[in-house]
């Protein structure tokens, strides 16, 4: 029997790493909750939306609140799906957290309106196997965004990013090691991207640059 393929590069977001990594990222909820109001305007009341490695959940549980969302959150972090579900809980928002891998998700095909990845696309050990999983799962005419890291991202837009986040001492040194000699590294350039949604059944998808990332909108 052949092992399954690991889902994430590095370090799985678990335990004491999962528990630093939802207070840290909780500094930035106010960008989180602009990004789910860009996102709600898109959306029908009742759409069913999907978000791949939601993390913390925070996201999500902002979206909720803005409407009559049927949200679904995947984490193959199993310290990230107890951590969401308890933040959701404690937010009074209906939102489903399951564990499971992007590069095989237990979902039925066609069945989300609207899908969502924030910065950790580039963690996926199988990236185009991931595409494919987006696709299968949207419905016709559904839309997916990717927003994540990009390998050029200028060190002065990283170092902004981190002091916009609200971290001091250990937390933004640790940070910004993490970006340098980690996250950077495993992002992927522009034009990489373009290769690989060239590989997947999308009918439609364009990559904005912005800052120290990009954004990734696919319409199937």
């Amino acid at each position: 029997m052949t092992a399954a393929a690991k889902g994430y590069k590095g370090i799985g977001m678990e335990g004491f790493i999962a528990r630093w990594y939802a207070k840290s990222t909780g500094n930035a909820m106010k960008d989180y909750t602009a990004e789910a109001r860009r996102v709600a305007a898109l959306l029908a009341p009742g759409a069913q939306v999907l978000e791949v490695a939601p993390g913390p959940g925070y996201f999500s549980i902002e979206l909720a609140k803005l409407g009559d969302y049927r949200i679904t959150g995947l984490d193959i972090s199993k310290s990230m799906v107890e951590i969401a579900q308890r933040n959701a809980a404690s937010a009074g928002v209906a939102v489903e957290f399951r564990l499971g891998n992007a590069s095989q998700m237990p979902f039925e095909s066609n069945r989300f309106d609207f899908l969502f990845c924030r910065a950790a696309f580039k963690n996926f050990s199988q990236p185009v196997r991931a595409l494919e999983e987006m696709h299968r799962v949207l419905k016709p005419g559904g839309c997916g965004l990717i927003g994540d890291l990009r390998r050029d991202a200028p060190p002065d837009g990283i170092h902004k990013a981190v002091s916009d986040l609200g971290m001091t001492g250990f937390d933004a040194w640790f940070t910004r090691m993490a970006f340098r000699f980690m996250l950077t590294k495993r992002a992927y350039l522009k034009p990489e991207f373009e290769r690989m949604l060239a590989q997947t059944q999308f009918r439609s998808t364009r990559i904005e640059q912005n800052g120290i990332g990009m954004e990734i909108w696919m319409e199937k």
